[in-house]
């Protein structure tokens, strides 16, 4: 990542992964009202580990780090995994179909940010 202003790819990237923190907290609140499965601590985890990482790569592409690239690759790891964990118990459930589809256009900018900086 550079030191320079952001491009328009890193400032949609930049977009993406603060929308997907928002939606993965929003849905971890959404799937403890549901109960069973949603409210596990599997699932849970997942997600706020998702809204962590998204919000923490936004920043350090924010601020430019030399870091980010390496952020970007753990993100996408990290919203992959999110997705699938929202796709296997969303069954038909808006929210979670919203969150996974998100967590995947998230991995998706961050890839492109991550394999751009190398």
């Amino acid at each position: 990542m550079n030191q320079n202003a952001p491009s328009k790819e890193m400032l949609a990237c930049i977009k993406d992964c603060g929308e997907c923190a928002a939606t993965c907290t929003q849905c971890g609140t959404h799937c403890l009202h549901m109960g069973g499965l949603h409210a596990s601590a599997e699932h849970q985890i997942i997600m706020r580990d998702c809204a962590e990482i998204c919000a923490t790569a936004a920043c350090f592409m924010s601020r430019g780090s030399t870091h980010a690239a390496h952020v970007c690759k753990e993100c996408v790891e990290i919203c992959n995994e999110c997705a699938e964990s929202c796709e296997k118990l969303g069954k038909g459930d808006a929210m979670m179909k919203q969150c996974a589809e998100m967590c995947r256009r998230c991995a998706k900018s961050c890839e492109e940010m991550a394999s751009a900086s190398v």
